[in-house]
């Protein structure tokens, strides 16, 4: 699998998943949401992702070249 569609795939777990917990548990979850959000703003305009580095140290996915 490619690693853009495995980090895709972590970050809409991440985001539904602090939604439910801020919803159902506290609303405190909320900012997570917001810093996931904040990442992939972030990694948009640096081309620089730590969830690349992590899952390339894992061996999970090979970083593609830019």
């Amino acid at each position: 699998m490619k690693m853009e569609r495995i980090i895709r795939a972590i970050a809409g777990s991440f985001v539904l998943g602090s939604l439910a917990l801020g919803w159902w548990v506290h609303p405190g979850w909320f900012l997570f949401t917001a810093f996931v959000g904040a990442n992939l703003l972030q990694s948009s305009i640096t081309r620089w992702c730590l969830m690349e580095i992590i899952l390339a140290k894992l061996g999970i996915a090979e970083k593609s070249p830019r």
